[in-house]
């Protein structure tokens, strides 16, 4: 059975043992350098995105991998090519249909390089819409009320808050909530 070879290059998925990502990355580029390859295979990526965490009250941007156990490998599909990245440790393989490799589209490129270099890192909010808290700083502080809304790129959470027998809408930020 013979293979069809793109000799374009393209961006392709490698499927790797989730937490092995940028060994398998640095492995690969590694390779291609030692067998003389950069010819065919051009870079790899790690798709990672900024994500602000909030943890014992504290602010701590962390970088999250977007696709847990991928990696993706700028290449021309080749014999050779595709036997160094399949054969690299930890990698079980390409994403495509059967045994077929199948390149990542243009546009899905775009959008993940697009949310990769986006300057403003994202409000990790571990809550949701109707949970109820309990607010422990600002002028609410003590009050318990249910979450309408939740702005992750703000990290901002709209409570509704009990007060004289009347739910009053509160705009607070994540830090100052807990879970009840």
């Amino acid at each position: 059975m013979s293979k069809r070879y793109d000799s374009h290059k393209a961006w392709y998925a490698i499927h790797t043992y989730s937490g092995y990502e940028e060994k398998v990355a640095e492995s690969i580029r590694q390779r291609a350098e030692s067998l003389d390859m950069k010819d065919k295979i051009f870079q790899t990526l790690v798709p990672k995105e900024k994500m602000i965490e909030v943890k014992n009250g504290k602010r701590k941007v962390v970088e999250k991998r977007i696709f847990q156990g991928y990696v993706l490998v700028e290449m021309k599909m080749s014999e050779d090519a595709w036997y160094i990245v399949r054969n690299t440790p930890s990698v079980t393989g390409f994403v495509g249909t059967g045994t077929e490799p199948t390149p990542v589209s243009d546009e899905e490129i775009e959008k993940i390089m697009k949310r990769m270099g986006r300057e403003e890192p994202k409000h990790k909010i571990d809550y949701a819409e109707g949970e109820v808290v309990n607010i422990v700083d600002g002028p609410f502080k003590g009050f318990d009320g249910s979450i309408s809304e939740i702005d992750a790129a703000k990290g901002k959470l709209k409570v509704l808050v009990n007060m004289f027998g009347r739910e009053t809408p509160v705009e607070l930020d994540a830090l100052q909530v807990k879970k009840v």
